[in-house]
C-alpha cells in the first residue's frame, strides 16, 4: 500500500427525509411518540452541567452528547475496513512518514450560531491544544500549526502513524467563542456552539434534550429530537431498553438475548463490534509466581477461551483464537506469517511438562515452585464487573484443576482496585487494552517500557514487564517511514509477545451496542460495519446522519 493517503469526501453524507413517524421514546423523556430517540447511560444523576468537550468528566462527555454538537476533521472506523471518512475536512493527506497532516476545510459549514466555519477555527483549536498541555491528552506533540492557501498544515515531533485517529478525532471548536475563554480547562460552556447536527435544548440532572438543526451542512436529519437519559444502574437501563423506554445504549447486559433481544426479536438488536483490543491478564513480573516464564507459559496453555467467550462474555463477540493476541478477523492482516493460522488450544500435558522442565514439582495435587514453596496467587477485578468476575473465576478453577496452583479470586471496590492496578500491587488482574486501527496499542499497552517512565503509578504495562528490545521495536513501528520497516518490527514484537508471555490473552473486548429498529433503520451492524454501535463514540453523528425512517 502507499503511505500517502488522500481521501476525498464525495457524497459521504446523504440528506435524509424528515418525517413524523413514532419512535420508541424515552420513559423519562419529556415527550414520546414524536420521532425522538432516547440514548441511555447507567451513571445515575448527572448533577452538574458542563458542555466542555475537553473535560472527561463533563456532562457532555459522560453522556456522550458532545459528539453530536462538536465534530472532528475526520472519522476513523475501528471496525470494518478501518477506513477514514473526511468530515469537517473535505480532504486529509498525511506525508510519507506521518509527521505532517494537510487538511482542506469543508466549505458550506456553519456553526450553530450562524457563523461560518473556516480554516481559522482548525488553526485555533490545534493551537489551543499546543498551548494548553492539560488539553493534550493524546500527547500529539504538535510543533507547528499553519495555513497554506486554503489548507491547514499540522506538523508533529514524531510520526502519528499509530495515532491518526487521536489527531483526526479532535473536536473542533469555534475561535469566535473560545478565544474569549479565560481557562479552557475549567470552562463550563453552558451555551455550546458547534458544527454538529444537534443543538442543546434543555438540561436536567436526569435528562438532556437536543434538537436537530435545520441548517446542518450534512443535510436534513431523520431524528428530530435526542433525549440523553442517565439511569441509576445497569439493571434500570436494561429494563428501559427491554420495554422500549430507551432506544440506544452501550452496556454489558447479562443474558442479553433473553433480557433484551427476545423482548422484541424483530426489532431489538445487540451488536458486539470486534475491534483490535483483547481482554488480558496483566501479571506481576516483579514477584512470584508470574516472574517465572515457565509458569506464565503454562497458565497460558490451560485457559479455556471458548468457555470464557460462552460463559463470561455470553457470546458478546467472537472467541480470541490467534496466539498473537490479535482479535480476528479485524486483526488478520497484521498477523505475522510465522503465526498465521496458529490458534490457542488447551494443552494440559504440555503445560505440566514445561513446569517440570523448569524445576516445578507436585506434592499430591499442589504445585510446588523451584524454591520448594507452594504456588499461589490472587486474581482481581472490581466487584460488580460481572463478566470480568466470572472470567477470572473460570481461570482460577482451570488453573487449580489442571496445574495445582492455589488460585484465588478477589473483588475489591473499584477505587481500591484501580489504585492497586496503577501501583503494581497485585498478582494478576483482568483488564482491556486500547484499540486502534493497527496492533500498536495492544502491544504497547502490554509491554512497552515507556509506560514505566511515569514513576510509581503507571497507566499501562501494569505488570512492569521489562524488555528494552520490545520497547525499541514498538518505537520503530510507531515512527517508521516505510511499510517494510513497520512490518519487520511488528513481526519481532509478535515473536516476543508469543514466546515471553508478557500478558496472558483471554478474550476479545468488543464495542457493545444495543438499539431498536422500530422507528429508524440504517444502524451499523454485523453486515454493515461502517462504525461501532456505541452511542458515546465520535461516530455517533455519522450514525444519526445515516438513519432513515422505518417503513
Amino acid at each position: 500500500m502507499t503511505l500517502k493517503s488522500t481521501l476525498a469526501a464525495a457524497g459521504l453524507v446523504a440528506a435524509l427525509a424528515l418525517t413524523g413517524c413514532a419512535a420508541g421514546g424515552g420513559g423519562n423523556a419529556p415527550s414520546q411518540g414524536d420521532g425522538s430517540l432516547t440514548i441511555a447511560k447507567p451513571d445515575g444523576a448527572i448533577t452538574t452541567e458542563s458542555n466542555n468537550p475537553w473535560l472527561g468528566d463533563s456532562s457532555a462527555n459522560k453522556l456522550g452528547y458532545k459528539n453530536v454538537i462538536f465534530e472532528p476533521l475526520a472519522m476513523v472506523n475501528l471496525v470494518g475496513e478501518n477506513e477514514t471518512t473526511p468530515w469537517l475536512a473535505e480532504k486529509v493527506e498525511w506525508n510519507d512518514d506521518y509527521t505532517q497532516l494537510t487538511v482542506t476545510p469543508r466549505s458550506g459549514v456553519t456553526w450553530n450560531d450562524g457563523e461560518e466555519f473556516t480554516a481559522d477555527d482548525i488553526v485555533f483549536t490545534f493551537d489551543l491544544i499546543r498551548n494548553t498541555p492539560a488539553l493534550d491528552t493524546g500527547n500529539l506533540q504538535l510543533t507547528d500549526v499553519a495555513k497554506e492557501g486554503d489548507d491547514v498544515v499540522l506538523s508533529f515531533a514524531e510520526s502519528k502513524f499509530v495515532k491518526q485517529a487521536q489527531v483526526l478525532h479532535i473536536a473542533i471548536v469555534p475561535e469566535h467563542i473560545w478565544k474569549d475563554v479565560a481557562d479552557p480547562t475549567t470552562e463550563t460552556n453552558l451555551e455550546p456552539v458547534g458544527t454538529g447536527p444537534y443543538v442543546l435544548d434543555t438540561f436536567s440532572t436526569q435528562s438532556v434534550t437536543l434538537k436537530a438543526r435545520d441548517d446542518y451542512w450534512g443535510g436534513e436529519l431523520a431524528v428530530p429530537t435526542l433525549y440523553y437519559i442517565s439511569y441509576n444502574d445497569n439493571t434500570a437501563l436494561t429494563t428501559a431498553l427491554a420495554n422500549g423506554d430507551a432506544d440506544w445504549a452501550q452496556a454489558f447486559i447479562p443474558d442479553v438475548q433473553s433480557a433484551f433481544v427476545d423482548k422484541d426479536p424483530e426489532h431489538n438488536v445487540f451488536w458486539a463490534a470486534n475491534v483490535m483490543a483483547p481482554d488480558v491478564l496483566f501479571v506481576n513480573h516483579q514477584a512470584k509466581p508470574f516472574n517465572n516464564l515457565a509458569f506464565r507459559q503454562a497458565v497460558n496453555m490451560v485457559i479455556d477461551r471458548a468457555a470464557h467467550t460462552e460463559i463470561a462474555r455470553e457470546n458478546a463477540g467472537p472467541q480470541l483464537t490467534s496466539i498473537t493476541g490479535l482479535p480476528t478477523p479485524v486483526g488478520e492482516q497484521y498477523i505475522a506469517s510465522e503465526y498465521a493460522g496458529k490458534e490457542f488450544s488447551i494443552d494440559v500435558d504440555g503445560a505440566r511438562a514445561i513446569l517440570e522442565d523448569a524445576g516445578f514439582t507436585w506434592e499430591g495435587d499442589a504445585l510446588i515452585d523451584p524454591d520448594g514453596e507452594a504456588v499461589s496467587f490472587t486474581l482481581q477485578v472490581p466487584q460488580g464487573w460481572n463478566d470480568y468476575v466470572t472470567g477470572i473465576s473460570l481461570i482460577a478453577d482451570q488453573v487449580k484443576e489442571t496445574l495445582g496452583a492455589d488460585a484465588k479470586v478477589d473483588t475489591p471496590d473499584a477505587d481500591t482496585w484501580w489504585a492497586a492496578k496503577r501501583s503494581g500491587d497485585f498478582d494478576a488482574i483482568m483488564h482491556w487494552t486500547d484499540s486502534g486501527t493497527t496492533p500498536y496499542d495492544l502491544y504497547s499497552d502490554t509491554m512497552d517500557g515507556r509506560w514505566l517512565l511515569a514513576g510509581a503509578d503507571v497507566d499501562y504495562n501494569f505488570g512492569r514487564y521489562t524488555n528494552p528490545r520490545a520497547t525499541e521495536l514498538l518505537n520503530t513501528y510507531a515512527t517508521a517511514s516505510s511499510d517494510a520497516e513497520r512490518s519487520a518490527a511488528l513481526e519481532e514484537v509478535q515473536k516476543i509477545f508469543v514466546e515471553q508471555v508478557p500478558v496472558i490473552p483471554v478474550g476479545t473486548h468488543p464495542f457493545l451496542g444495543e438499539y431498536n429498529t422500530r422507528s429508524y433503520v440504517g444502524w451499523p451492524n454485523e453486515n454493515d460495519q461502517y462504525a461501532t454501535a456505541d452511542p458515546v463514540q465520535v461516530t455517533a453523528a455519522m450514525i444519526l446522519t445515516r438513519l432513515k425512517p422505518a417503513e
